[in-house]
């Protein structure tokens, strides 16, 4: 129940006291729940502890919904760290919400004017401890613990074509989330340029769609690395089935140990796991492998401020990620003199993906309940809609990045190539 900025919009009111109504809850259990209602900028919301003891912002508008606090043990927890305890009670049941999960986290949000991501010895211990899961075996290890939980899984919510776990792109509404991550890809490889007979190395491919993508419809060769085994199994036998095998090369391997050369290089969803200590290594490896006048785009989740994850999304759904800021991401660029391109911000697209994926989750609810157990669905269901109100209050951002090196004259001298409706390069579109 925190946030990292506060963000423009807020519907909070921070100079009211909240107050309690009837109950059998201590002094000392009020107390905590009015504190952490004022720390968290007096939200619209409304807590109910475990005796039906209500509290809530005297004379604010209606709550839009309703915090039920079932254990004084969460409370206490709740009180002393929120950006990771409401996480876990929220798991474990201890923590439920009545009405609209997605307008409940908004508004905490909205309201959050402080900084939830601890203390500077906290802050200090976090950063170490990154510095450590984003080595080499530490990256292995996290990449294992969120993608190599089963594809069935991500199956039942991912779009059925490609199975893409990044931010699609909705060139008008009411489009599928298929057509949206086909149009995410085609905008991707438009940045990129792609020609036939060029080569494009890809940091992080997922399921490998992108990679057969720009193989099929651009006649590229692509060599793609990804650390998760479950991934590349997958992909390796898409790119045999679809007839690809000879134009992708699915590589398990980290992004470190990338080789050869090629006139693109693409990363998708794969900066948020590399830790901004690294950046500056990553920058040389694009620097090694990108030819004279090759060109780049990295398309990653981002913050408008530097700021460490949120604690329980760490510890539960993504160890050892960081969303960057683009004064972070510099650091990739700048060693090297890349020119920056192009900057987009997809923030709302993501938005909207995610709400695609929500509704699938739920509608297969059934079936994700026969693969794991109550805490596991709590906690994806947390994450999916903490990921929607991330987005539409601004907490989080949608870089895409394009970029080549800087003596490089061969670019477009506008943005018309982005948006205009052109067969696929290799003609076999």
């Amino acid at each position: 129940m925190s946030s990292d900025n506060k963000t423009s919009g807020a519907t909070a009111l921070p100079n009211r006291k909240p107050v309690a109504t009837s109950g059998q809850a201590g002094a000392l259990s009020r107390w905590l729940a009015q504190k952490l209602l004022q720390a968290s900028g007096n939200p619209r919301v409304r807590i109910r502890l475990w005796d039906d003891t209500e509290l809530r912002v005297e004379d604010a508008p209606a709550p839009v919904a309703t915090m039920r606090v079932h254990t004084r043990p969460a409370l206490w927890r709740l009180a002393l760290r929120p950006d990771l305890y409401f996480g876990e009670g929220y798991m474990s049941g201890e923590i439920e919400v009545d009405g609209d999960l997605v307008a409940f986290l908004e508004e905490v949000y909205r309201a959050g004017d402080h900084d939830s991501t601890g203390t500077l010895r906290d802050r200090a211990r976090r950063l170490l401890a990154q510095r450590k899961t984003n080595s080499l075996m530490g990256s292995r290890s996290n990449i294992h613990h969120h993608y190599d939980i089963g594809n069935e899984f991500y199956r039942l919510w991912l779009d059925t074509a490609a199975m893409q776990y990044t931010c699609a792109y909705f060139p008008r509404a009411g489009a599928t989330l298929e057509e949206a991550q086909v149009a995410k890809l085609d905008h991707v490889c438009r940045k990129l340029q792609l020609r036939p007979g060029q080569t494009v190395i890809e940091a992080g491919c997922g399921w490998g769609g992108l990679a057969r993508h720009m193989a099929r419809e651009y006649g590229v060769t692509v060599r793609a690395y990804n650390i998760s085994h479950e991934q590349v199994r997958y992909a390796r036998e898409r790119a045999a089935t679809e007839g690809l095998a000879d134009r992708v090369e699915y590589l398990e391997d980290d992004y470190r140990n990338i080789s050869g050369q090629c006139d693109a290089f693409v990363s998708v969803g794969m900066l948020e796991h590399v830790g901004p200590e690294h950046y500056v290594e990553l920058g040389r490896v694009i620097d090694r492998v990108l030819s004279p006048r090759g060109r780049g785009l990295i398309h990653s989740i981002g913050r408008n401020r530097a700021a460490p994850m949120n604690a329980w999304i760490e510890r539960r759904i993504f160890p050892g990620a960081h969303p960057p800021s683009l004064r972070e991401m510099m650091d990739i660029f700048e060693e090297h003199q890349f020119s920056i391109l192009d900057v987009e911000n997809l923030r709302l697209h993501y938005a909207e993906t995610l709400r695609h994926w929500m509704d699938r989750y739920e509608h297969h609810l059934d079936k994700v309940e026969e693969m794991f157990d109550a805490p596991f669905i709590r906690a994806w269901r947390l994450y999916l809609t903490g990921s929607i109100a991330a987005f539409t209050t601004g907490e989080l951002q949608l870089f895409q990045v394009a970029f080549a090196r800087h003596a490089n004259n061969d670019i477009p001298l506008t943005r018309e190539h982005l948006y205009r409706a052109e067969p696929a390069a290799s003609g076999t579109a």
